[in-house]
C-alpha cells in the first residue's frame, strides 16, 4: 500500500468529494510552498529538493512533482479500496481539465498556480503533462501488456516525460538529448518492473509482455506461482539484456550535460545498472530475492558518479 502524508490524504479526500483547496487566495509563492510541503512529506526518493538541485530550481521540481504525485495517487488502488476505477478515472480527467485551465491562465488550485508559473518560465509543453496523465489512467485500466512495444509505449508516457521536463529545467532542449533521456528513463522504468514482479503480482499487475511469456513456453499462471524456473530465468535474462541496451544508448547524456545534473544522471544511471546486475547475481530469481542496493553499492555508485571515468568511454 502506498504511504501518503496527512497533507496528501486531506487533499485527496477533498478532491474525491469535489471540493478543491480554494479557501483563500493563493499567491504564487504560497503555492510553491504548498508543493514543497507535499513533496517533502512523501517517502519516495525523488530528486526534488536534493542538494544536487540548485535552490532557485527546487520550487519548480516541487511543482512538477506535486502535480504528478497527486495524479498518481488518484490512480493507486492502495489509497482507498472504496474508490472505484471509474471514480479514479474521473478524478484524473478532472485533473487534466484543471491542467489545461491553468496553462490558459485560469489556475485556482495551489498546485496548478505553481505549475503554471513553472510552465510559463520554462516554456514547458502541456503534452508532456498530458502524457503522464494518460499513463496514470492506463494504470487504472490495464494490468497486462501483450507486446514489448505496448510496454514501451506505456514507458514513453509514464517515465520519459519526467526526464524531458528535468532537462528543460536545466536549459537543455536538443532533440538528441531528449532521445538519450528517453532511453535512460525507459530503462529505469523497465528495471523497476523487473525487480518488482512479485510486488506487482500482489496487485494483479504484470508488466512482463505476454508474448515474451509465451515465447518461453510459460503462462501467466506459471508466473503467479512465483517459481524461478529455467524458462523464467531465460525470460528475465532477455528482458534485462534489452534494458541494458537502452541504458547503453542513453549513456552519452551523462557526458553531454554538465554541473549538478551530470552528477545526478551518472548516479541514477549507475544505480539502475546496478539493480540489473543484482538481479543477474540472484540468478534472475525476483520472487524470493528482490535486489537490494546495499551501503557498499551506494558508495560505489557515488564514487562512479564523482569519478566520471566510466562515462568518458563510449
Amino acid at each position: 500500500m502506498t504511504t501518503i502524508s496527512k497533507l496528501e490524504k486531506n487533499f485527496l479526500e477533498q478532491t474525491i468529494h469535489g471540493a478543491h483547496i480554494t479557501a483563500h487566495e493563493w499567491s504564487v509563492n504560497s503555492a510553491y510552498r504548498f508543493c514543497a510541503r507535499l513533496a517533502r512529506s512523501h517517502y519516495e526518493n525523488f530528486p526534488v529538493g536534493s542538494f544536487l538541485v540548485s535552490r532557485p530550481l527546487r520550487k519548480h521540481f516541487y511543482s512538477i512533482y506535486a502535480f504528478a504525485r497527486t495524479a498518481d495517487d488518484f490512480a493507486d488502488e492502495g489509497i482507498s479500496e472504496s474508490i472505484t476505477a471509474q471514480e479514479r478515472l474521473a478524478m484524473i480527467d478532472e485533473w487534466r481539465a484543471m491542467l489545461r485551465e491553468s496553462f490558459a491562465g485560469r489556475a485556482a488550485h495551489p498546485i496548478f498556480i505553481a505549475l503554471a508559473s513553472t510552465q510559463k518560465q520554462f516554456d514547458l509543453p502541456v503534452s508532456l503533462f498530458e502524457d503522464l496523465l494518460s499513463a496514470f489512467s492506463q494504470d487504472v485500466t490495464t494490468r497486462r501488456y501483450e507486446a514489448f512495444d505496448d510496454l514501451l509505449d506505456y514507458c514513453r508516457r509514464s517515465a520519459n516525460p519526467v526526464g524531458r521536463l528535468i532537462l528543460m529545467l536545466f536549459g537543455y532542449r536538443e532533440e538528441k538529448f531528449f532521445r538519450w533521456s528517453d532511453d535512460i528513463c525507459t530503462a529505469l522504468q523497465l528495471t523497476n518492473h523487473w525487480q518488482d514482479v512479485a510486488v506487482d503480482l500482489e496487485k494483479d499487475r504484470l508488466y512482463i509482455p505476454l508474448e515474451d511469456i509465451k515465447r518461453f513456453n510459460l503462462s501467466v499462471e506459471d508466473i503467479k506461482r512465483g517459481e524461478a524456473t529455467d524458462s523464467f530465468r531465460k525470460l528475465m535474462q532477455v528482458e534485462l539484456e534489452r534494458t541494458r541496451e537502452m541504458f547503453a544508448r542513453g549513456k552519452p547524456l551523462c557526458r553531454a550535460v554538465s554541473g549538478r545534473l551530470a552528477f545526478e544522471l551518472r548516479a541514477i544511471w549507475t544505480a539502475g545498472m546496478r539493480i540489473g546486475e543484482k538481479i543477474k547475481e540472484n540468478d534472475y530469481d525476483v520472487f524470493t530475492r528482490r535486489p537490494v542496493v546495499t551501503s557498499i553499492d551506494k558508495i560505489r555508485i557515488l564514487l562512479s558518479a564523482i569519478g566520471k571515468n566510466r562515462f568518458l568511454k563510449k
